[in-house]
């Protein structure tokens, strides 16, 4: 069990991480693509490094930074609902045995005083 938050944990930061570096490259990419002309683009395709190269091969920015950011994505709110799920159906009923006796002295004291507003 202690093993299973580990990887959870481990799993969360592995995530975080590849979506900040994907979220980085696509606005590195949108910066230097949106508003130039197709001649700016093109020159800057012949630049060396990783920019220049996915703005020449569109196919492989798409299928290794977007579809995957995408994917991400998709897992998240798939496991974000059935976490929500899985947590709001366990309704944890409180007993008298667990609370303290200031608490049960409180909960009378509600109790009778909407007994007397019910009686008037």
């Amino acid at each position: 069990m202690k093993n299973k938050k580990v990887l959870w944990i481990i799993l969360g930061v592995l995530d975080v991480a590849v979506v900040g570096f994907l979220f980085v490259i696509h606005v590195i990419m949108l910066a230097n693509v949106i508003g130039k002309s197709p001649a700016q683009v093109y020159d800057m395709t012949q630049e060396p490094g990783l920019i220049g190269y996915l703005a020449g091969h569109l196919t492989v920015y798409g299928l290794c930074f977007v579809l995957p950011l995408f994917l991400i994505l998709a897992a998240n709110i798939v496991g974000l609902v059935l976490y929500l799920r899985k947590n709001l159906n366990k309704k944890g009923k409180v007993r008298a045995s667990d609370l303290s006796d200031e608490e049960r002295e409180a909960l009378k004291r509600e109790l009778l005083q909407d007994l007397q507003k019910e009686e008037k």
